[in-house]
């Protein structure tokens, strides 16, 4: 298996999500592990799903 694009590192109060490719973070901060966003962008990374992905890691950040 190839290394993966996007990876979530833990930093202080949660996880960033940082692309291997450009060498830089991606998004916001999670206070939870996005695995399944993660596994979107790894994989299909179709538009739709992500958009509603990430609205509702953003929705349980408030």
């Amino acid at each position: 298996m190839g290394r993966r694009r996007y990876v979530a590192r833990g930093v202080p109060g949660g996880y960033r999500i940082w692309d291997n490719k450009v060498q830089r973070w991606w998004g916001d901060h999670y206070e939870l592990c996005p695995d399944d966003l993660l596994v979107e962008l790894n994989g299909a990374a179709d538009p739709a799903r992500l958009t509603a992905l990430l609205k509702r890691y953003r929705s349980l950040k408030r």
